[in-house]
């Protein structure tokens, strides 16, 4: 049984840095369900809720390592950040991918999309029934299996040498996609771990960013892995982020910033989804000697007795505007098969299908 009932999905070991004079007993916090700034707010409440792994005491072990590797590669890069090592870099990839599947947030839009699925199929509750705490263990076990996904991605610090603090929120690793929401070829269509043109974003401090990006679209000019930013423009760039992504929380250290983040918000306000995931429903429409084809028709037309498909698609926040030191690569690659699968980095593209991968230009 696991011997901590207050189990926290954002660590106060990342909180620590957006801490008040970071000592980690307080925390300036800013709701936007309610567009309320609450100065002060005890750290040890946030993010957290009884039992949130549920009571495995082995799971909860290997979280506390996970955890605790990341609180000593922090400390090392907020004393040292003239680069990023290899040995860190390891720990915060790692740490970014962990956080980004075990948030509330993220168990929340399971739970969503499964209930979604049960409905427009049709199927009773009681044969088919999500939990928060089910959908948080099944992405735990998920990212056991997929610790090495991101790999491939390149990853460097971004120094923010400006007067804007970077912020950070409740569900604070994000993974966004500039290549996909600007090529037409991606229209219609999701992204996912493994898609090119992947960003990683996870705030660090409100000094330091840690940005993983795929190498064959973008190019990131750095030193020793690190980007100097000057431009307020391009940390406002990086914190639209959070305010896209975050479930209910934005954190910030100082609360003379408090202004600064509520007009922040109500600019971004009206671009958050309302929904982050679509539910398609098609029924069998042709069939010929090698394929079928489905069209997708509203749930309340179907025919229960008509073969028929569900496709779920997850809906990404699209920022107004990114950064200007993630810059399209010249001659950039993608790797497609022409089917569902859509866009894939090289290293993606191995995965056995039908259908082989080729290069095409980003």
């Amino acid at each position: 049984m696991a011997t901590n009932k207050n189990q926290h999905f954002v660590p106060r070991c990342y909180l620590r840095p957006f801490t008040i004079d970071e000592e980690n007993k307080a925390i300036n916090l800013y709701n936007i369900d309610r567009k309320k700034f609450i100065p002060k707010a005890p750290v040890k409440n946030q993010c957290s809720k009884d039992y949130f792994y549920g009571q495995d005491d082995q799971l909860e072990h290997a979280i506390q390592l996970v955890e605790s590797g990341y609180a000593a590669s922090l400390r090392n890069i907020l004393n040292s950040n003239k680069k990023l090592s290899e040995e860190n870099k390891e720990v915060l990839k790692t740490f970014w991918l962990f956080q980004y599947m075990r948030t509330e947030a993220a168990a929340e839009r399971a739970v969503k999309m499964s209930e979604s699925t049960r409905i427009t199929a049709g199927i009773d509750e009681k044969d088919f029934h999500l939990e928060i705490k089910e959908a948080v263990q099944i992405a735990m076990k998920a990212f056991a299996k997929s610790m090495h996904i991101i790999d491939d991605l390149k990853f460097c610090l971004i120094r923010n040498k400006t007067k804007k603090p970077f912020i950070t929120s409740d569900d604070p690793a994000v993974l966004s996609n500039k290549w996909h929401f600007e090529d037409k070829r991606t229209q219609m269509r999701s992204f996912g771990l493994r898609s090119a043109g992947a960003v990683a974003i996870l705030p660090l401090s409100p000094k330091l960013l840690f940005l993983g990006y795929d190498g064959d679209v973008y190019n990131v000019s750095h030193n020793f892995n690190v980007v100097d930013v000057k431009n307020e423009r391009d940390i406002s760039a990086f914190n639209e982020h959070q305010f896209l992504n975050c479930r209910a929380n934005i954190f910030l250290q100082k609360s003379e910033h408090a202004e600064i983040i509520n007009d922040a918000y109500m600019e971004v306000e009206k671009i958050r989804p309302q929904s982050r995931h679509l539910i398609h429903y098609a029924v069998l429409d042709h069939t010929d000697e090698n394929f079928k084809r489905y069209v997708t028709i509203s749930a309340t037309e179907r025919d229960k007795h008509e073969e028929a498909i569900l496709h779920s698609q997850v809906v990404h926040p699209q920022p107004r505007f990114w950064p200007s030191q993630i810059k399209n690569r010249t001659n950039g690659s993608v790797y497609s098969n022409d089917t569902g699968m859509g866009f894939r980095r090289y290293q993606g593209s191995f995965i056995h299908s039908q259908k082989s991968f080729h290069r095409e230009k980003a």
